[in-house]
């Protein structure tokens, strides 16, 4: 009874704090800060012990940006201390800090000055790199911090006596990204002007402060004329062509250069209980689909299209099943190797894709292609081969480890004859 009674006497002194309808005009005591504070990327934790005044809710802290803005942050009266994030720069900063009562009364303000370590937006604009590719240039850049930032790029060029300029902003979240950029036809001999800059939600900008110039590297969209493909379980290097003429598709339409767009079935799909010979019943990945080239070809990329669900009787206007289901999220590629009657492994990619758009950008992204190089870290070209193989390895459903029936559209490769 003792123990209840201190503890219901506590709690009437604590509600005391959050009472509505209170108003006073006695600002509280200030709070103790200590000058041993903790530097953060960007900011500092500042450390302090709050007054003993019962109507304190915060302890706040507010500074004034470069660009004139002022940032405010708050924390609790139960903790110890408060994060203060957003500066530009590792130079020293004043921050105010000061307690406020339930009344909105605020105490007498203290500064206390902190020098923070270098801020994420600077971080991530030393991080990012240019590099050239085939019809496309593409951007790398570190976030560890995982904060906010957006990334502006613009770029241009002069090309058959016209200037195209374009203006592009990404949305950095992830702790490594990449983005391609797709400039198609135009020559290796035409620069590129790239300028890229960072900000952060605070409004700093740190970027390059001169253009960066390159030069795209030249391939080609290999005919598929001159294309064939293994029949169903027939191998190649040990390795057996899966059977992608399960229900509507055909093996033969992935190659055909037409792309499924939910008026037009046209796509390969594995049957169910199918899978690599076409026998297995435990699934249907990892499923092959070998091409024959028909005459060597140094490969550098590959575009690959979904199929959709849909048909010209149903609606197409939304996602469909792209980036969904049965398609291909996970796939990994090879190239024979005569000499030694081999399939060399190249990489294995990862199809991305932003999250939370709405459904009809996920079909314009899906028709539009997903591109790949061989090699994306060193863009260049693949040793002269005949044989190309896609393994699909998951699908997009749970997470990428989807198993089951696999559909898939088109196939299209990218790269120059041998000894060109």
């Amino acid at each position: 009874m003792i123990v209840a009674l201190i503890a219901n006497l506590s709690g009437c002194k604590e509600s005391e704090r959050f009472e509505i309808n209170y108003s006073d005009t006695t600002p509280p005591g200030k709070p103790v800060i200590s000058q041993e504070y903790k530097a953060l990327y960007g900011g500092a934790r500042i450390y302090f012990t709050p007054p003993e005044d019962k109507d304190v809710l915060t302890v706040d802290a507010s500074y004034m940006s470069q660009n004139g803005k002022k940032f405010w942050f708050s924390s609790s009266y139960f903790s110890d201390s408060i994060d203060v994030e957003g500066f530009s720069d590792t130079l020293p900063k004043n921050i105010s800090v000061y307690a406020v009562d339930r009344a909105g009364n605020k105490s007498e303000e203290q500064i206390i000055t902190v020098t923070p370590k270098e801020p994420a937006v600077m971080r991530i604009a030393n991080s990012i790199a240019v590099k050239p590719g085939f019809g496309s240039f593409y951007l790398d850049w570190r976030n560890e911090l995982r904060q906010v930032s957006n990334i502006y790029v613009n770029y241009s060029y002069h090309y058959n006596g016209i200037t195209q300029e374009y203006n592009m902003i990404y949305t950095s979240t992830d702790t490594v990204e990449r983005k391609y950029i797709r400039v198609e036809d135009i020559p290796e001999t035409t620069p590129i002007s790239v300028n890229v800059q960072v900000e952060d939600r605070y409004g700093n900008i740190c970027g390059a402060s001169e253009e960066t110039y390159i030069h795209l590297i030249k391939d080609e969209k290999i005919p598929k004329d001159k294309w064939t493909i293994p029949k169903t379980n027939d191998s190649i290097g040990g390795e057996p062509q899966g059977d992608w003429n399960g229900y509507e598709g055909r093996a033969e339409k992935i190659i055909d250069d037409i792309v499924d767009d939910g008026f037009i079935m046209n796509f390969g799909i594995t049957p169910a209980g199918k899978g690599r010979t076409g026998n297995m019943k435990d699934g249907n990945l990892p499923c092959n689909f070998i091409i024959d080239l028909g005459e060597e070809w140094e490969i550098s990329r590959i575009v690959t299209h979904q199929r959709d669900a849909a048909n010209s009787t149903t609606n197409v206007t939304g996602r469909g099943w792209y980036y969904l289901h049965e398609n291909v999220g996970i796939y990994s590629m090879y190239i024979y190797n005569d000499t030694f009657s081999r399939w060399d492994s190249i990489a294995t990619h990862k199809i991305l894709f932003p999250p939370d758009l709405p459904g009809q950008q996920y079909r314009v992204m899906a028709q539009a292609g997903d591109m790949a190089y061989l090699y994306p870290d060193d863009p260049h070209f693949s040793a002269p081969t005949r044989k190309f193989r896609y393994e699909a390895k998951y699908l997009f459903s749970n997470d990428y480890t989807g198993m089951g029936v696999i559909g898939l559209s088109e196939i299209t490769l990218y790269g120059r004859r041998k000894n060109n």
